[in-house]
């Protein structure tokens, strides 16, 4: 796709003159200096016939449908000794000006079936007078290098077209309402022309006589497009059509990536193909002779895929040298998301894949082995995915780092200033709640947070007696480590995670404690020796395949930790051989090469992981469990029992978050979304109006409690306040809600598009302030309770008498019956049942 600047380009042939700039394409008619007036001859080269016209194609200037402006996309041919055809775009607007004859002459082509370029009732136009403001264009097809064609979708109703053109400029992307247009809601139209003068001519198996109704606006176009230039749909991007390409295009865009044959190939030639494998037998690999008679040759070449080139010395190789190859290999992964690397990093690591990856070029190798998502993200950065941002991301994220600087700017003057009482603290928008509590007085809520003095090993040692029994309540203790958090210092949290998961119970002695902590290591060594040990057990298929998820996943958990961020050959006990490479899940142990290094403590937190498929047999292992448990061993420093069951007390929270049917992630994210309508309002309506409701922007920072959003150390830290279960259940919402609430000016302000908010959110990972955040989510969840109190006790009052309002507002002063006044005609918000769950604490 060609990516249009501040280009502008000038083609002229004879009497016309094509002007292209970046914001329209112009037609003007230009007169040679030595005649006044046309003579008969160039008065008839003059002429424009109208081939195809299609009603209801917008232009969308803004983001805004109201700005829409509804058109004609049609092809144009001019009358002459050589005939130019031309691709225009005319606005409704601009057509009415020529009056009602020539809108006729639009919708009569747009009702024909069929057209003849022989018919004697040709149908001559005026191509209207141009203005810039009316987004019009008229190009030949011979300057126009590619469509970008998407067909309509579930999320996107209307298919769209992007015009590029040989300069580099693009024009503006025309969008096929076809509910609204003439011919699509006609009765299906059947083409059968098979003219011989088109280009390219059809052949005699050609199927146009016989082809079947277009399925959207778009590729009826393409369709007629086809019949006065070639396009070619690329390989590389299926929705590219190269149009009229030259041979360095077709060399580009038909090259396979990966052929269906290629990886059954591979595997044919290695000793897979005779020893016992668990794929079906109708996809195990196949001879290298072996293909099918009836294959359909390649249209262009015989050449294979980059995959099959790169198995084969240069000797036999059958098309271009390997260097064009890798290079075509690596413009086609810079286009793959994260979300895939993960996907082809499961793929290329499995034992199966092993005879795969010699062979595959230097990047890919180098995807296999990806430890993380920093090395990913530079791959792709020189891939050159990065240079083509929206410049509306890019300004909001430029404007948050400048609000975030004078944020800190302005709480450095106030810690220099002496305090005050009288100084009124600001608050941010907060939707009905910020209404109610300017009309009846509510209090601002405040946090009570104090991260400065977290609780350390003194004060923990002051909260029992010497029988272990606790001088405080269990309330008390959380809502300490609420406010103040855990020192980081020394294994304060160690001591204190378990009590505050409910490991070990608070209210007995330190005797009866260690007595209930026994009878739990026993069960955890009586779980793990369901597998550990018992070959058939621990080499059966499902928990063959249940190993290797759970080996995959914790060899690329928290790799810049210090327990996990050796391998077997970086440490002094590597066994008898002085060279361990293997580990005790995976597997095979001898196919670890593809995969990144293992170590013991690796080795034991996918045991851990392991023995808990065994202890929830209905759920499982689930992807995303083993970032939830890599902290927890860290911190119980590599205590096996006390991880497992810190885990098993964590998924016992979170488990809705791994159901298969992500029924619970729907349901957070719905509860999320109705928090957002009843707080803040205005960002309700701009996620609605761009698609953006759904919330996947939202989805990981729920999904694993923000452990990707924030550094180690803070997710630490965040986790200990959201286990507290303080003021909610799920508080998580309200952290969620709170780093929106951060950002919402930009996101009001710069991000017009779901795909600009996505992106935006996803580029906040390792950049919130933890402590602010939850300050911020704090009073967020009080402002919440004083709305459902507020609005619960305005009903109540409704429903005694409907003339209980003239009797509260005798006796009260004049201010205060004003304000009731004006409450009463606020339409109060409907909470639903979810919305009040979150006001529950305690499990």
């Amino acid at each position: 796709m060609l990516v249009g600047k501040n280009h502008r380009a000038c083609y002229s042939d004879g009497s016309l003159s094509i002007i292209s700039s970046d914001s329209m394409v112009e037609i003007q008619r230009t007169q040679s200096e030595s005649s006044g007036s046309l003579s008969p001859s160039a008065e008839e080269e003059s002429k424009y016939r109208l081939l195809y016209s299609k009603s209801k194609v917008y232009v969308n200037p803004t983001a805004y449908a109201r700005d829409n402006i509804p058109g004609f996309v049609a092809l144009v041919k001019r009358e002459a000794i050589n005939p130019i055809y031309l691709l225009a775009w005319i606005p409704e607007t601009l057509l009415c000006e020529k009056g009602t004859d020539e809108w006729n002459k639009f919708v009569k082509i747009e009702e024909k079936a069929t057209l003849d370029e022989e018919d004697e009732d040709a149908v001559l136009i005026d191509l209207p007078t141009q203005r810039a403001e009316s987004y019009a264009f008229s190009v030949p097809l011979t300057s126009i290098y590619s469509l970008l064609v998407h067909p309509p979708t579930l999320s996107s109703w209307y298919g769209t077209i992007g015009i590029n053109l040989i300069n580099s400029s693009t024009l503006p992307t025309l969008h096929f309402h076809d509910d609204e247009s003439l011919s699509m809601t006609l009765p299906s139209r059947h083409t059968g022309r098979n003219s011989t003068s088109a280009y390219p001519p059809f052949t005699s198996s050609s199927p146009s006589s016989s082809r079947p109704p277009n399925s959207w606006g778009g590729e009826d176009l393409l369709s007629r497009l086809r019949s006065y230039a070639h396009l070619l749909r690329s390989t590389l991007q299926p929705s590219l059509f190269i149009v009229d390409p030259s041979k360095a295009d077709i060399d580009t865009h038909t090259t396979q990536i990966f052929d269906d044959d290629a990886v059954d190939d591979i595997l044919a030639q290695s000793s897979y193909a005779s020893s016992h494998s668990p794929v079906p037998a109708h996809r195990r690999p196949r001879p290298l002779t072996d293909v099918p008679a009836n294959a359909p040759p390649n249209s262009y070449a015989p050449r294979s895929s980059v995959l099959h080139r790169s198995l084969y010395p240069p000797s036999i190789s059958t098309a271009q040298s390997s260097s064009q190859a890798r290079m075509a290999l690596l413009q086609s992964f810079s286009n793959i998301t994260r979300a895939t690397r993960h996907a082809a990093q499961n793929i290329l690591s499995h034992p199966l894949a092993k005879p795969i990856v010699p062979h595959l070029p230097d990047p890919v190798k180098s995807l296999v082995n990806a430890n993380g998502d920093l090395e990913w993200g530079s791959w792709v950065e020189k891939g050159g995915v990065g240079e083509f941002e929206s410049a509306r991301v890019y300004l909001a994220r430029w404007a948050r780092i400048v609000a975030e600087e004078g944020d800190r700017a302005r709480k450095r003057e106030a810690q220099a200033l002496p305090s005050s009482s009288n100084v009124v603290e600001e608050i941010s928008p907060l939707g009905v709640f910020e209404l109610l509590h300017s009309t009846v007085n509510l209090p601002s809520p405040k946090t009570s947070r104090d991260p400065a003095h977290p609780i350390d090993e003194a004060l923990w040692a002051k909260w029992f007696d010497k029988d272990g029994r606790p001088k405080v309540r269990l309330e008390e203790m959380r809502r300490q480590v609420f406010r103040r958090g855990i020192t980081p210092y020394g294994n304060l949290r160690k001591k204190m995670w378990p009590f505050i998961l409910g490991v070990h119970e608070w209210d007995i002695t330190g005797s009866e404690r260690e007595a209930k902590w026994e009878e739990k290591r026993k069960r955890y060594r009586e779980i793990k020796d369901e597998w550990c040990g018992v070959p058939e057990v621990f080499d059966r298929p499902d928990v063959l395949e249940e190993r290797h998820r759970i080996d995959v996943d914790c060899r690329r958990t928290d790799r810049t930790q210090p327990l996990f961020s050796t391998s077997y050959e970086d440490t002094a006990d590597n066994g008898p051989n002085g060279n361990r490479r293997y580990t005790t899940i995976s597997p095979q142990m001898s196919d670890i090469g593809a995969q990144s290094p293992s170590n013991e403590h690796i080795d034991r937190l996918a045991g851990i992981l392991l023995t808990y498929n065994f202890y929830n047999k209905e759920l499982g292992y689930v992807q995303g469990m083993s970032d939830l448990s890599a902290p927890l061993y860290i911190v119980m420093g590599s205590d096996e029992e006390l991880t497992f069951w810190c885990f098993v007390e964590v998924m016992n929270r979170m488990i809705q978050n791994f159901l298969r049917d992500q029924s619970g992630m729907k349901k957070q994210l719905s509860t999320l979304q109705e928090l957002i309508s009843v707080m803040d309002p205005d960002l309700y309506r701009h996620l609605e109006k761009t698609d953006g409701l759904n919330l996947f922007f939202c989805f990981r920072w729920v999904l694993i409690a923000f452990k990707r959003e924030f550094p180690f150390d803070d997710v630490l830290r965040l986790w200990e306040v959201l286990w507290t279960d303080y003021y909610s259940n799920e508080f998580v919402l309200f952290v969620a809600l709170a780093i929106l609430e951060s950002h919402r000016d930009m996101i009001l302000r710069y991000l017009v598009e779901f795909d600009e908010i996505l992106k935006y959110c996803n580029e906040l990972s390792m950049t919130i302030e933890l402590d602010s955040t939850l300050a911020q989510a704090e009073v967020l969840f009080l402002s919440f309770a004083q709305l459902v109190a507020d609005i619960d006790r305005r009903r109540a009052e409704e429903a005694t008498s409907s003339t209980s309002s003239v009797l509260r507002r005798r006796g009260t002063s004049t201010s205060e019956s004003e304000g009731r006044a004006s409450l009463s005609k606020i339409a109060m918000p409907t909470l639903s049942d979810n919305l009040r769950d979150l006001l529950k604490t305690g499990r």
